[in-house]
């Protein structure tokens, strides 16, 4: 429209080129029915504005008050609020308001306009931002301010309406949403807190068409701007939803009756200012000293100036676009404003400096004209100084500028239309609505009059009043109601202005709707019943995915989060699946369920249902011993796995065998509580030997640790750490030598006193608080029989093992005996025949001369087990044992001389791709019947550092002679933090070892 504009600008410009095109002369040449022509409508034009503004104001024709004084311009709470004297409250007042655009320019507000019209400046050229911190207290601020200023000489009420439309305030508006960066706010929330600025943008111009007589819509350009055929519609929407709230406001006010029917004096009369900003340039006079004739030989000049062909055009446009969009009819009384017929109602204001708009610009051009002055104006121009220089070249330039316009005549010597000025131009409507002719409007074939009412000034500011609480304040009719937010009914009324300003989310609404079916679709898709919040957040994703190739603009968030929400309640509405995993990290399979309490049966067909967990995994295990083997269901609890299954065989199997009980926990009080979880860490390896020598030796230290252990407290000098788990087989004292020492070893504080107040809820392990026990032992330690009850050529006699797997390995131990003519050999002299050196009695190896008792044999089984109950024995790291016959003849020092996998690939693997492990489950040790102690330290890493090392409540247990025992390990392993699963496929599996050094022998 602007560039359209501009194109017919250029066509009336004298030596443009033909190319041009011209749509806009042609729309000048297309009247409505019952044109008017401008000689007929318009009256003889004076001087333009600004004529005299120096020292004194001509007082216009029609001013009845001639002493009056001019009041200063103030809000319009200031006015409404303020006692007017009683001679001015009896006077008759037409009500002017002005909204609209501005530029960012000086001299481009509309409170200029004011200025311009009253010949005079009433508001000041550089106006202070009062609102400045309006905003600052919140994100939503209203920038929509109401001045007004009453001429009281003239009868005419001046409402200037700033809003965010004018650059100063969108300026605010944007300087207080901050810079542009990480912290500004989402695309969804500005486009909203604009919008929202809109609409009280909207209320405000309800407020002005309900209690002006006359508008005037200011435009910085010379082209409609075709949104406002939008904000009509919407206001006229407005006002229909509104008009109950507005009559209840009023009832009560001294107005007429038409008045409190209609909430309004009159239809108001709406009048369009349009700014050239130096897009339409005429040809100035000849000045003195040129030859006035020069211009003769150019075509004659049309009957219309360029700017009122222009103007022509533009009432032309406007009027067709009103009147396509049904925002005028013909009956002016249904419409939202009115606009004359046979009077004009647009007006173009030539800006620049040569009309003495911007000061700054006519002092600039006065300087460089001054620079280049010539003799003979030096002669017209009078001497002045001060301040009144600048206003005599002002008006002095007004006067030489329009010299041609100054005829009585409406015509020029040229026979060209003088143009009026701004005054001029309102003044003809303003003189219909104190002469009390009002408006008439309407057309067509059976117009009808529109009311009208001219009322006092005391009774505009009661009705006035009313209609600004309710309207801009928001106050209802409730006297209970809060100021400064917007009633209830306002408030649902609001609701209009969204079909006609929103256009943008509107159609991001319906984009977005239409997305959310596809949405959910993909959600969806390929689901199970029931599923996790895993496949949840799967599905969510992928349905986002989709959601975002459709939906657009600013309403994708709000419906991002509907789809959000939609998934979340289709996944929680029978289909939310049990989060709980099992303790080797299988999902329970029953949808979301509550457990049983004490004492409580499973009901299924309760909402939640109440039911135990079940992963429907079974497994086949064996008891304590390994005699006897029996299924098992998925464990969820350490209980579960590491006690009650092995505590429901005993009954059937181990009830009978010799046991070595582990130490638990003993409560001395009725309600003992479990230890907070704080775990302390393990220290380094050398920091372990430093520990163990600050270990207390008197017995008053004992004793006061004792009660402190007894008492449910541990500190860090409690109790020792495991022994060195590098110590294995292999050395002098695993062998027998050095026992002596071993048996001086003083056992350690948490072996001799453990707290009675608290329990440990889970595993013992190197983390855990020193002086905690758990309530049951994940451990077990049986005796099958004695020694000769393992027969070295068939193996063990139990359930489940692969032939050829069920066999101990034989582990050799020196006895350390000493002949008694050995004590008299001389060291320096040959050994005797037969006799061994004495210092290398310590060789493993037998000499010839060796008797047979200085050997005891004994036997060691490393059993692991797999989830179809199938057992076999390892020799070695990762190496199956496999025996044809006759027993095995590999030493088992190797063995325990490694660390031994917790778990390894089973020997038999199942036809599916995932692979199978068997866990290390058991150790066999038979212990021979001789001077000799075998002594069990087990410790169990369950995973890659930082998972703790687990081992039994007594770390240390000496097995007795002659007997078959089985160590039987935990099936699950759990910290404070959770279980230990078992490995991964892509896992390295000897991060998951049972360390070395598990069987010391220690002869007597």
């Amino acid at each position: 429209m602007h560039n359209v504009g501009l194109r017919a600008y250029a066509t009336l410009l004298p030596g443009t080129p033909s190319t041009v095109s011209k749509p806009l002369c042609l729309n000048a040449q297309i009247r409505k029915p019952g044109a008017r022509d401008s000689s007929a409508r318009q009256p003889t034009w004076a001087q333009r504005r600004f004529r005299a503004e120096a020292a004194s104001v001509r007082p216009p024709a029609h001013a009845r008050l001639p002493g009056a004084v001019m009041a200063a311009p103030v809000s319009l709470r200031e006015l409404l609020q303020s006692a007017e004297p009683a001679a001015a409250g009896e006077e008759e007042l037409c009500v002017v308001g002005i909204f609209g655009k501005t530029a960012l320019q000086l001299c481009s507000e509309k409170a200029a306009l004011v200025s311009t019209v009253c010949d005079r400046q009433v508001f000041p050229l550089f106006q202070r931002d009062e609102a400045a911190g309006a905003g600052a207290g919140g994100a939503l601020a209203d920038y929509n301010q109401l001045q007004a200023y009453h001429s009281a000489d003239s009868k005419v009420l001046y409402l200037v309406l700033s809003s965010i439309c004018d650059a100063p305030q969108l300026l605010r508006a944007c300087r207080e949403l901050g810079p542009p960066g990480p912290g500004q706010l989402p695309h969804a929330e500005a486009h909203e807190l604009w919008k929202q600025q809109e609409k009280l943008h909207c209320l405000s111009l309800l407020y002005l068409f309900s209690v002006c007589h006359v508008l005037l819509l200011a435009h910085p350009t010379c082209a409609f701007d075709i949104t406002y055929d939008r904000v009509f519609r919407a206001l006229d929407g407005l006002r229909q939803k509104v008009l109950p709230s507005l009559k209840a406001a009023i009832k009560d006010c001294p107005v007429g009756k038409e008045w409190k029917l209609n909430c309004r004096p009159c239809p108001p009369r709406l009048l369009f200012l349009f700014q050239l900003n130096g897009a339409l340039k005429v040809d100035p006079p000849p000045g003195r000293g040129q030859d006035p004739c020069a211009h003769l030989e150019k075509p004659p000049p049309k009957k219309h100036s360029p700017k009122r062909r222009l103007q022509h055009a533009l009432e032309d446009q406007i009027y067709r676009i009103f009147r396509k969009s049904r925002v005028l009819t013909n009956q002016s009384i249904n419409c939202l404003f009115t606009v004359p017929a046979n009077q004009a109602f647009v007006y173009i204001v030539a800006g620049g400096p040569q009309d003495g708009e911007d000061p700054v610009a006519v002092l600039l051009e006065q300087l460089r004209s001054n620079c280049t002055t010539r003799e003979a104006e030096n002669l017209l121009v009078p001497t002045l100084s001060g301040p009144r220089r600048y206003q005599m070249m002002r008006h002095g330039r007004q006067q030489l500028s329009f010299h041609a316009e100054s005829s009585s005549s409406s015509s020029s010597s040229s026979g060209q239309l003088v143009d009026c000025t701004l005054k001029e131009f309102l003044w003809q409507h303003v003189e219909l609505v104190l002469s009390k002719k009002g408006f008439d409007d309407s057309v067509g074939r059976n117009p009808q009059p529109s009311h009208f009412e001219l009322p006092t000034y005391q009774k505009w500011v009661a009705t006035a009043q009313k209609l600004y609480e309710v309207t801009i304040e928001g106050k209802d009719d409730d006297p209970a109601s809060v100021t400064g937010e917007l009633s209830s009914k306002i408030m649902g009324s609001i609701k209009v202005l969204e079909g006609y300003l929103d256009i943008d989310t509107k159609f991001s609404e319906n984009r977005c709707q239409k997305a959310l079916p596809m949405a959910h679709s993909a959600y969806q898709s390929n689901l199970p019943h029931n599923y996790t919040m895993t496949v949840h957040k799967n599905q969510l994703a992928q349905a986002l995915r989709v959601y975002s190739q459709h939906a657009r603009g600013p309403a994708f968030h709000k419906y991002a989060m509907q789809l959000h929400e939609d998934c979340y309640k289709f996944w929680s509405n029978g289909h939310q699946l049990c989060e709980e995993r099992s303790l080797t990290d299988q999902h329970c399979v029953h949808k979301f369920h509550l457990l049983p309490k004490s004492g409580e049966k499973p009901e299924a067909d309760r909402n939640p249902p109440v039911l135990y967990h079940n992963s429907r995994a079974r497994s086949t295990g064996a008891c304590n011993c390994g005699r006897k083997q029996a299924p098992r269901d998925d464990p969820f609890d350490i209980k579960a796995a590491n006690y009650d299954f092995y505590q429901a065989l005993e009954e059937k199997c181990c009830g009978k065998l010799e046991h070595i009980n582990f130490p638990i926990f003993q409560p001395s009080t009725p309600d003992p509580a479990p230890a907070k979880n704080e775990s302390s860490p393990a220290p380094p390896e050398g920091e372990v030997e430093k520990l163990k020598e600050k270990e207390p030796q008197t017995q008053g230290e004992s004793t006061s640790l004792s009660l402190a252990l007894s008492l449910g407290q541990s500190t860090d000098s409690l109790g020792t750490y495991p022994a060195d788990p590098q110590g294995g087989g292999d050395n002098a004292e695993a062998h027998g030598q050095g026992g002596e020492s071993k048996n001086e070893k003083r056992p350690s504080l948490v072996d001799r006193q453990a707290s009675t107040v608290e329990y440990l809820p889970g595993m013992l392990h190197s983390n855990c608080p020193k002086g905690l026990l758990p309530k049951f032992s994940s451990w077990s330690l049986v005796k099958l029989g004695p020694a000769k009850a393992y027969n070295f050529h068939t193996g063990l006699d139990q359930q489940g093992f692969i032939p050829g797997t069920n066999y101990l390995m034989p582990w050799d131990i020196t006895i350390r005996t000493r002949p008694e003519e050995e004590g008299d050999l001389d060291t320096s002299s040959w050994p005797a025949p037969n006799k061994a050196v004495p210092g290398k009695r310590s060789a493993v190896v037998m000499g010839r001369g060796r008797r047979r008792d200085d050997m005891a044999r004994a036997f060691v089984g490393f059993e692991y087990e797999d989830a179809r109950g199938r057992r076999f024995m390892c020799s070695g790291p990762d190496k199956v044992m496999k025996v044809m016959g006759g027993g095995p003849k590999e030493s088992a020092i190797k063995a325990l001389n490694s660390d031994m996998p917790l778990y390894i690939l089973s020997s038999t693997q199942g036809r599916g791709l995932k692979p199978h492990y068997a866990q290390f489950m058991r150790l066999f040790v038979v212990v021979p019947d001789a001077p000799l102690q075998i002594i069990l330290t087990p410790q169990v890493q369950p995973g890659p550092p930082p998972c703790p090392v687990f081992y039994p409540e007594k770390q240390e247990i000496t097995l007795p002679a002659d007997g078959l025992w089985v160590l039987r390990f935990p099936y699950a392993y759990v910290t404070e933090r959770g279980p230990c699963f078992p490995p991964k496929e892509n896992q390295q599996l000897m991060s998951y070892k049972v360390l070395r050094g598990i069987l010391k022998a220690v002869t007597q």
